[in-house]
């Protein structure tokens, strides 16, 4: 009696109908024979109209990514020979992909048409970085620095192919890497061109990732005396160039989308971004296993390198400053306010020595006539009103959703930039310090700790017991 896998007979299906664009394939299947926990439908209309670039599309589904797909395809006139493409680059640092077929035969092992591909697409970011003035930063990019973490689909119908090796999956037809290499460059070029905003994201991207390499490949010649070249450092986090700590900085953002503009806004030599996804976990409400395995505050402890509780090490710090900037609205005081109790929890030395900084982005622009001004809050903005705004002319007064929003010109004259900020220092009183359990001032220390455990801690009654007490001394409430 015959038997067969419904699964890998979907899966070809399918694969034939993005690779012959606008084929309509109608599956169908006995329910069963498809066995318990197999995802193949009973019933499917398989139609890509797009070809590989709608398959892309379905295939990431609500992933982020930088701008619009690259997609095309050419055939050659005299030999009838086709490729087609369709190329992606997430904004996240999770895997990528590479599919490629030749005559709809899959190569996992890539070959000759891969070649042409990483080919094109090097030469191309490599030439769009010169135009941009980064002559220098394009010398040094490689094809894994471009194709790293990428979604490519790529399919090539050539007369005559050959394979290595009985199961054919890698193509080795010489001639197959011109031809992808001339169909896929122009096309590439004038995609760059079309739209500078995306252009500019992925050479953002990409040397991000040749400065990694080259900063992994020159680990030995480093002679600061710290154990991060021997970390796996976080995936998201945008390193600076240089290693000194007392002349960097990194930046602890909330949200991608705030992530993205703060890469733009800051200076590549000593300020690195390290974007977190949202409300951190709360250190002192969660349990011990919570706290290791959450995957945030791992990468926080990953990037500073200085370790945690008894294994802290200043001398491993790796940045002078490490600043919290989140929006400047409720919900960015609440992750703030996490942030600080994880640093004072986990690494109370590194507050105490003076490491840790509060940004201070605005909440709003005023403007008049061709004047700006930026205001941090409601009290700022009246004073500035009164001090700043002259004349008769209608102020506008605009106010910034939250960092994303933010253009990465203002993000860095406001925010960022070191001659113009303004930081604060979450800072621990001297008195309260390195204290012997025994001296004088242990009281006050253990008193700090316990108004720390009020008002983070796992016990909801004493923070309504807390606002119960002070409520009578707020005078303005920000709705």
């Amino acid at each position: 009696k015959a038997r067969f896998r419904p699964a890998m007979l979907y899966r070809l299906a399918r694969s034939k109908a993005y690779l012959f664009k606008g084929v309509e394939i109608r599956w169908s299947c006995d329910t069963a024979l498809i066995g318990e926990g197999d995802a193949t439908p009973a019933a499917a209309t398989l139609h890509y109209p797009g070809g590989l670039a709608d398959f892309l599309t379905s295939t990431l589904g609500d992933r982020v990514l930088i701008g619009e797909a690259f997609a095309g395809d050419k055939e050659e006139g005299a030999t009838r020979e086709r490729v087609e493409w369709a190329v992606t680059w997430p904004d996240d640092r999770d895997d990528g992909f590479m599919n490629a077929y030749c005559n709809t035969i899959p190569t996992p092992s890539g070959g000759t048409h891969e070649a042409g591909l990483r080919t094109a697409l090097l030469r191309g970011i490599r030439a769009y970085a010169e135009m941009v003035g980064g002559q220098k930063k394009a010398a040094q990019i490689t094809a894994e620095d471009v194709m790293g973490g990428a979604c490519i689909m790529l399919s090539v119908f050539v007369k005559d192919p050959q394979f290595q090796g009985q199961t054919k999956e890698r193509l080795v037809s010489a001639h197959a890497t011109k031809l992808v290499e001339q169909a896929v460059k122009d096309h590439f070029d004038h995609w760059l061109s079309a739209s500078p905003e995306t252009s500019n994201q992925l050479l953002e991207r990409v040397t991000e990732r040749a400065d990694d390499r080259l900063r992994r490949r020159q680990q030995k010649e480093v002679s600061r005396k710290t154990a991060t070249r021997k970390l796996r450092l976080p995936g998201k986090l945008a390193d600076c160039s240089k290693s000194e700590q007392q002349s960097t900085e990194i930046f602890l953002v909330e949200g991608d989308s705030a992530g993205g503009s703060a890469k733009q806004a800051r200076n590549r030599a000593t300020q690195a971004i390290l974007p977190l996804r949202g409300k951190i976990l709360n250190v002192a409400s969660a349990s011990i296993e919570k706290l290791r395995g959450n995957q945030e505050l791992s990468d926080i402890s990953l990037a500073l390198g200085c370790g945690t509780g008894d294994r802290y090490d200043e001398e491993q710090l790796r940045y002078g400053k490490v600043i919290i900037m989140t929006d400047a609205d409720v919900d960015g005081a609440h992750i703030a306010s996490l942030l600080m109790t994880y640093f004072f929890r986990e690494m109370p030395k590194m507050v105490e020595q003076g490491h840790l900084y509060l940004a201070l982005p605005p909440l709003y622009r005023l403007t008049q006539g061709t004047k700006s001004v930026y205001a941090r809050d409601d009290a700022h903005r009246e004073e500035l009103i009164r001090t700043e705004m002259t004349g008769r002319a209608k102020i506008e007064v605009s106010r910034f959703k939250g960092l994303g929003e933010m253009p990465p010109k203002q993000l860095k004259e406001t925010t960022m930039d070191p001659e113009k900020r303004i930081l604060l220092r979450v800072a621990v009183p001297p008195a309260l310090t390195g204290l012997d359990p025994e001296s004088e001032n242990a009281e006050a220390r253990r008193a700090l700790e316990q108004t720390v455990e009020t008002l983070m801690g796992r016990k909801p009654e004493l923070r309504f017991q807390f606002i119960q007490e002070n409520a009578k001394f707020v005078t303005d409430i920000d709705v």
